[in-house]
This record gives C-alpha cells, structure tokens and sequence, in this order.
C-alpha cells in the first residue's frame, strides 16, 4: 500500500499494535486494531460489491457511532472520498449537500435519517443502512450485491493524490464552500498532530466533538488511530456532560479536545457536581474558536492539565499551529501556539511578509493544504495568491514566534475607522466571573458606519444585569471598543460544532428589535 496514505498509515498499526485496544463503545465492546483493520477492509469488499468505484463520493450521515467509523475507513479504502455530513441537516439541506457533493449512495445507521433519505430518493441517490452488532460480527449493509466479482481489493493500492474526504466551510462569512482532502492532507495532518502532541501507543481518549467535522474526525478519531492509541465513542453517540468523566476514569483517558463551548460546560458541571475522581491527563486541548485566558486558567486549575490551545480550519485539513507540551516549551494563554509541520507566514495586502508583532493576513502552505475549493475558481482565487493559501484571518506573531489571532477579516468591527477585534472584546467578557458565555458582534450605524453590541450567558445563579456589563466594560476597554448594547440571553445560536458565528449573532439578536434592520453580514 502506497506511503503517505492514511490508509497505509492504519494498516501499519494493525501490523505493529494488533491486540492493543482501538476503539472502545461506551459499556458495550471493544475492537483492537488488527480487528478494525479487518472489518473495514471486508466492509471495503462489500462496496466494491455493490458498484463503488474510485472516486464515487459517498456520503455518510450517523452519529458518532463505530459504524461511522468503519465505513469512512471502508470509503477511503476502496478510493471512494467520504463525504460526512451532520445528522441534524433538514431536507432542504441534505439535498444541497447531497447535490453539491455529487453523492452516488447515502449511508446511514439502522436507525436511519429520514430528512436524508427522502432528500436522496429526490436526487435518485440509493441509501444503505450499516449496522455492527458486536466486536466479533461483521458490518451488515443493506445493498445489494452485483452478481459478477468485484476487482481483488488486494489489487486497489491507494494513492495519495486520492481524494479521500469531502467536507464544506463552516461559511463564517459566506456561503459554504466545498474542501476536498486527498489521502496526502489526511495523512500529513495526522502526522503533524501526533508529533506536536506526542501521541503515542499508550494514549487515551474520550470523543467528544461530532464526527462529520474536521476537528473531532482529524484531532480527536483518526491522530489516535494512527498512532497505536484507542478511542472511546460514547454510549449516546454524542457527547454528554453526564457520562464524559466517567468514560475518561473508565478507559483511562490522558488527553481530550474541544470546542471551548465545551470546555464551558465541563467546568460549569465541575463547579456544580465535581466527580468524585479525575483521570490524570497529560493535557487538554482546545480548538476552533478562541478561548478566552480567563477560562483556560479555570481549566487548568480544576483538572490540573495543561491546556494547550490551538489553530485549524478545515483547507489545512485541520491542524495549523498549537501551544506546545510543557516539556518542549512555554503555552501562552490568548496565543494559539507555533506553526505544526507546515510554513506560515503574516502577509499584508500586497503578499509582503510582515516582521515580529505585525499584523497581517495569516497565510500557509504545505502538504496539508487544499489544493483548491471543488468548482469555485472564485474562492480559488482569493485564497492562493503570492504562492500562500490566504486564512482569512489576521493575526502576527510575536517575538518568540508564537501565533497570535486578531480575528476574521470580515468578522473585524469597523467603528468610524477604529478596528475592533470582537475577539479581544470576548475575551474581557468572560474575565467577570457572573459571565459564563460571551460574543461580541458588529451591527450597522449610521453616525460610526458599524457599531459593537454584545451576547451574554449569566453564570447560574447570578443576578447580572446590562448595566453592570457595561460598566465592567467601560473599566477594561477602550471607550470606542465599549459594546453599546447589552443583550442578555440564556442561549446563543451556534453551528452543530459548538462553533459561534458571529454573523448568525447578530442576525438573530437585531432581529428581536423590530426597528432594527437586520444586516446580511457577508456574501
């Protein structure tokens, strides 16, 4: 099997760590990594047998299930690019994806998914259930079988130019574009993670982020897999704050990652219920969405664990740049840490590498990355200029040469001339203790042309009101940086990730106040 391959990465493992533990569903069974190898390459041989061929695209809707699992690896196996999407789409939306993807056959679980299924029959798309009923049985899948033999999988080498996954944007800014991944960006992102974060053979985690997303299917699933260490999918198929310590003590977990809305919520039940007993974890890591300093600090000192924050986005087929383990070097809390296994670099407008502490767009390239988005030669064109894949975000590097981000570029708030990061903004917020939740967001104005207003979560039990916000605010910022309006919520409106967009924010508060016009922030 060719090198540079995810592929040919896994089965090594298979080779070296045969009876290690791969995979563990919560309270039910465990797969070692010599069985893993060999369900996925027998449900390989299955879509084989069912017409797959190279290049098919094949989506997959489950919850984070060990089905999801073994059929991705099957797709990828068989040349096929898997295409994950979220198990909570409407209709509508699975038929863009569906379309947009230009799916040949839906999987689902047995349970199935009735939005996707009815969105495939409308695109005359066949659907397959897959089921796993136990370590030692094989994966059922409801298709049907082609009377002639399909081509040796032995004779199927995988290649590293094959596109081997297909996901979209999260469109912070914009519409969602289409990112394919080859087996070369899975393999070499797998690579980058476990030698930034030593993840070895004797690692263990607990999934908490959604599968179909590039953070927990890269950091979280495939980074274990590929270094010998095992993962646990909870009993739910998702993440629940009720179960995740308990699985962590269970399996012996040393490190997780999260989104920091996440993270939030581990801490607020810390501080609620503490469990009796926490695992001893080499570190902890954060990802996809800025963490304010003030929550990292609370982090570490409840689970005692360096926190380490990082930086990624689904072109760099996720990992960028990440705050070290303490051992190789300091983490900065507000920092997202050095470059990982690529070239960055701070560019201004005209494509001039800018020094030390100055700020510019944050620029990579390297054998991660994105060739290019699928049929958009727009976006392709904005984001590869000068030779460097363009991020989208501002950010510099200060003189130890640790990443330092300001916030998107279309996220930035233009107040009469005055740039405003919300970033920094958010980060103020969540340093007053009765905020457990916080986004600070721009809206149109026409004296200042952009105006900042802000979203916050009480922390339970407390009596915080606009006024006070606003006066913490007006002690911690500068005057023009001070949100000019308050909106206290219990909720924010988030992406299936945990992710917040500031776009949809602002949307959905200016649209509470029926003289507002609500802007359509973005393309």
């Amino acid at each position: 099997m060719a090198t540079f391959t995810l592929t040919g990465l896994l089965k090594q493992v298979a080779g070296r760590f045969p009876l290690l533990r791969a995979i563990s569903v919560s309270g039910k069974f465990d797969l070692t990594h010599a069985r893993l190898h060999e369900l996925v390459e027998r449900a390989a041989f299955r879509l084989l047998a069912a017409g797959v061929k190279p290049g098919d695209v094949v989506a997959l809707t489950f919850p984070n299930t060990v089905e999801f699992v073994i059929m991705f690896l099957a797709v990828i196996r068989v040349r096929a690019t898997a295409a994950p999407l979220n198990a909570a789409y409407t209709l509508d939306e699975f038929e863009f994806y569906l379309s947009d993807s230009e799916s040949k056959l839906l999987l689902t679980s047995k349970e199935g998914n009735e939005p996707a299924q009815s969105a495939a029959a409308k695109l005359n798309i066949p659907h397959a259930k897959a089921t796993l009923a136990d370590a030692d049985s094989e994966v059922t899948l409801s298709l049907s079988q082609f009377e002639s033999a399909p081509d040796s999988l032995s004779e199927l080498l995988n290649n590293p130019s094959d596109v081997a996954l297909f996901l979209h944007t999260s469109g912070t800014t914009s519409r969602p574009k289409g990112v394919p991944l080859t087996q070369e960006n899975l393999y070499s992102s797998v690579q980058n993670i476990k030698s930034v974060y030593k993840l070895s053979e004797s690692d263990s985690t607990v999934i908490v982020l959604p599968l179909f997303h590039v953070h927990g299917l890269l950091a979280g699933l495939l980074s274990s897999l590929g270094a010998g260490a095992s993962v646990v999918l909870p009993a739910a198929g998702r993440f629940s704050a009720s179960t995740f310590w308990s699985d962590m003590n269970k399996y012996n977990a040393t490190w997780y990652t999260a989104v920091p809305t996440i993270h939030q919520i581990i801490l607020d039940r810390h501080l609620s219920s503490p469990e009796p007993s926490y695992p001893k974890l080499r570190f902890i890591r954060s990802c996809s969405a800025s963490l304010a300093p003030s929550i990292l600090a609370r982090l570490e000192e409840a689970f005692v664990a360096p926190v380490l924050e990082a930086y990624a986005m689904t072109e760099a087929t996720h990992l960028m740049a990440s705050n070290p383990l303490p051992e190789e070097g300091p983490h900065k809390a507000g920092s997202v840490g050095k470059p990982i296994g690529q070239e960055m670099a701070i560019l201004d407008e005209h494509g001039v590498e800018q020094g030390a502490n100055a700020t510019g767009e944050v620029c990579i390239r390297g054998p991660n990355v994105t060739k290019g988005y699928k049929n958009n030669l727009e976006a392709d064109k904005s984001a590869f200029q000068f030779g460097w894949f363009h991020t989208g975000d501002l950010g510099f590097f200060d003189s130890d040469g640790y990443l330092h981000l300001v916030g998107r570029i279309k996220e930035l708030i233009n107040r009469g001339g005055e740039k405003i990061s919300p970033i920094e903004v958010d980060a103020v917020l969540l340093s007053l203790p009765d905020i457990a939740q916080a986004v600070a967001f721009g809206v149109p104005d026409d004296k200042y042309g952009e105006e900042i207003n802000c979203a916050v979560i009480p922390r339970e039990g407390s009596n915080l009101d606009e006024s006070e916000v606003s006066r913490f605010c007006k002690k911690n910022l500068a005057a023009f940086k001070v949100p000019k309006k308050v909106f206290i919520t219990d909720s924010l409106p988030k992406t299936a990730t945990g992710k917040i967009q500031r776009r949809i924010v602002a949307e959905h508060f200016l649209a509470q106040i029926s003289t507002a016009k609500v802007p359509k922030l973005g393309a």
